[in-house]
């Protein structure tokens, strides 16, 4: 027969007092670790604050300088002008009445005059260290290319020899005023560079930027321009 050797609970772990003898060091250790935390704390508050030194750096865009840059091309000025143009064409030892042309065309197209805020970079905008003040350094007005009205622009004469009316009766095309348009282009564009256009796109473009920067917290604003290319007022 099997005999009973023993009624008592056989134990599993082989170290059973290594167990017990572990567990008062884990709460020794835990109080410890209690007590070093508010320790922690007061060293810090002793310690000099940031003790190696910190540089604080601002990389960010002025917001002025980016609604510079989305106005692209702006049109401060524009300029309405009137000329009139004279052309004619001689045939050499041919009389004029023979053959030969003579118009008369007025002419009258207008110009903008616009500054060109593509080319903008940080180092034309200066603002203040509190915001308040910015310095503004802009390229000079440009002058557009000029558009003739064919609505108001007309020919007053034209004188034709003999052979151009023939040749007008027997052919197809109608007269051709490219000519006269390209030399009313020349004069109405010189007429704009005489004038006073881009003064008034400088003063233009300096009140509308005293006022977009006003709206963005800039309460002074200076706008220079450079000296024009074509040494021009």
């Amino acid at each position: 027969m099997p005999t009973l050797l023993s009624s008592r609970p056989v134990s599993l772990d082989p170290v059973p007092h290594r167990r017990r003898r572990l567990r008062p060091r884990l709460v020794a250790a835990g109080i410890g670790l209690a007590l070093l935390v508010p320790a922690g704390f007061q060293v810090a508050d002793w310690l000099p604050d940031r003790p190696f030194g910190q540089d604080v750096v601002d990389t960010s865009t002025p917001p002025l300088l980016l609604a510079l840059e989305d106005l692209a091309e702006y049109h401060a000025a524009t300029g309405t002008f009137q000329v009139v143009v004279e052309r004619e064409v001689d045939t050499r030892y041919v009389p004029s009445v023979i053959s030969g042309e003579s118009a008369s065309f007025l002419a009258t197209g207008s110009a903008d005059a616009y500054v060109d805020f593509t080319g903008l970079d940080a180092g034309r905008v200066t603002l203040s260290p509190d915001g308040t003040s910015a310095t503004i350094a802009l390229p000079a007005p440009r002058l557009g290319e000029v558009r003739i009205d064919p609505a108001e622009s007309r020919v007053l004469d034209r004188d034709r020899g003999l052979v151009e009316r023939v040749g007008d009766a027997l052919g197809d095309n109608p007269v051709d005023d490219s000519a006269l348009y390209a030399l009313a282009e020349d004069r109405l564009a010189a007429a704009a560079a005489a004038s006073d256009l881009r003064e008034r796109a400088e003063v233009n473009t300096r009140d509308m930027l005293t006022g977009l920067a006003r709206s963005l917290g800039v309460q002074q604003v200076e706008v220079t321009f450079d000296e024009p290319a074509d040494g021009g007022s």
